[in-house]
């Protein structure tokens, strides 16, 4: 059996999987984030131990975990945890949405090194401002820092003592050589830190290191099982789903939205806003389109009119053609293909007849637009996507998703029921460091639907994405 465990935003989930990939048990623990400041989101690195302890304590109670016979890991994106030589943590960990460094990252970005080396724009949410800002307006913590890890990583000097990160993730810290798949010691260099500084780098699926035996006792693991690289979020779901290879992508409606695409080679186009990264198996890459709010605008939406997000949906009729109605669901600013952290949302095009209907039906327009927007970026770029995985709690709504195909002119699959997302995909990658089968470790999952676009509104949904397309320019600088 293989544990896979994903340190999110809002939790820990652990999961664990047999030897025919079946999820036998998980199990959750809460998270909370920290805003002391406007733009601020911080969370306690002890927190993160805390709750993986809670999560590996509730599948001990249910399950014999003496079984297992590796882990794997995944965990949100770009935090910045800063340790001491005696590995204690300087400061709360600066997460992936804190906005403070924007000023740092324009300075950076401006720097050509970055985006040639690491094939992408320097974000105010990526690792490497935040380590700026903290030089700059908080220097002692800068001066006492002798590591900089990521927040799964951090779980993994827990687990094993070792300061280890790998491709996927130290690729959102505009430190990593993106193509060489190495840390940049220009790169470095230019925020004041040295190759000292960073952790160890390894493969997504190879071994990371052991567990520790005081661990391994909390919870009746073995004690020495290896523990695997691992990955970030979206990389581990993509293992998860089995999105490797060239031609392949998943498209997630969660509460931010994510188009990705897997890469059999390196293709950059920072001037796109597009990420693109190392995956999480070696000589693979990927790139990946951010919408900042995606179901999260629907959340929105429902509180402002006291109702659910799936009354809001289940009161419409079959997908029509966009009305005059149309929403920008800029709601925290927008990444792809703006990198825009200002601008904010809108509604425009209303009128006496835009009833809640209306609304709703422009919202779930705006967000597919969207990720049209991300699609158009990915092109741009020669990727080609052939076919299209559903996941996320918006993809549960046959109805959006119908919208999304119908907008991206490209038919969506829906999977079976069942556990497909980053815990699952840190559990293969365990299985693969355990065993070294790469292929036989990332099936597909089985697919119970596919949402195919709607041919007869194809004109009608053309000519709504170019309003859309229009409404940024003309709307920007207002907001």
């Amino acid at each position: 059996m293989f544990v896979g465990i994903d340190l999110g935003t809002s939790g820990v989930k652990a999961l664990l999987m047999d030897e025919m990939q079946v999820v036998r048990a998980s199990a959750q623990s809460s998270l909370d984030v920290a805003r002391p400041a406007p733009g601020w989101s911080e969370q306690d690195p002890a927190d993160w131990v805390s709750a993986t302890s809670a999560a590996l304590r509730a599948l001990a109670e249910t399950e014999d975990l003496s079984a297992v016979r590796g882990i794997g890991l995944s965990g949100q994106m770009h935090g910045a945890t800063l340790i001491d030589e005696a590995d204690r943590v300087l400061r709360p960990a600066i997460l992936w949405n804190d906005t403070r460094s924007h000023a740092e990252a324009a300075k950076l970005d401006a720097d050509p090194r970055f985006r040639q080396i690491t094939g992408n724009i320097v974000f105010p949410g990526f690792t490497a401002p935040k380590i700026a800002w903290v030089k700059q307006h908080e220097l002692s913590v800068f001066q006492n820092t002798r590591r900089i890890l990521l927040p799964k990583d951090y779980l993994r000097l827990w687990l094993t003592g070792e300061h280890v990160s790998e491709m996927s993730d130290a690729s959102g810290t505009s430190w990593l050589d993106v193509q060489a798949r190495d840390w940049s010691d220009d790169l470095l260099s230019a925020t004041d830190i040295d190759r000292s500084f960073m952790p160890r780098l390894v493969e997504g699926s190879a071994q990371s290191g052991a567990l520790r035996s005081e661990i391994a006792q909390e919870f009746g693991l073995r004690p020495g099982i290896p523990v695997a690289g691992g990955a970030g979020d979206n990389a581990a779901s993509a293992v998860g789903l089995g999105v490797a290879r060239a031609g392949e992508a998943f498209i997630s409606l969660g509460t931010s939205g994510v188009l990705f695409a897997a890469n059999n080679t390196y293709a950059p186009a920072p001037e796109t806003a597009v990420h693109t990264f190392c995956h999480a198996l070696p000589g693979h890459w990927h790139q990946m389109g951010v919408i900042l709010s995606a179901a999260d605008s629907l959340s929105w939406l429902s509180d402002v009119l006291n109702t659910s997000p799936t009354d809001l949906i289940s009161n419409l009729e079959d997908v029509s053609a966009p009305g005059r109605a149309m929403f920008l669901p800029y709601l925290g600013g927008e990444r792809t293909p703006h990198n825009d952290a200002k601008v904010r949302g809108a509604f425009v095009g209303l009128e006496h007849a835009a009833d809640r209907n209306a609304m709703t039906r422009a919202a779930l327009e705006g967000v597919a637009f969207a990720f049209r927007d991300s699609q158009q970026a990915m092109q741009v770029t020669g990727t080609v996507v052939e076919r299209m995985i559903a996941v996320g709690g918006g993809s549960q709504s046959r109805h959006w998703l119908r919208i999304v195909a119908t907008a991206l002119d490209t038919p969506i699959a829906m999977p079976e029921a069942g556990d497909f997302g980053a815990a699952f995909g840190a559990a293969r990658l365990g299985m693969i460091a355990t065993n070294g089968q790469i292929d036989s470790a990332l099936s597909s999952p089985a697919i119970a639907d596919v949402v195919e676009p709607e041919p007869a509104l194809k004109t009608a949904f053309e000519d709504a994405y170019a309003r859309f397309r229009a409404l940024y320019t003309a709307l920007k600088d207002l907001s």
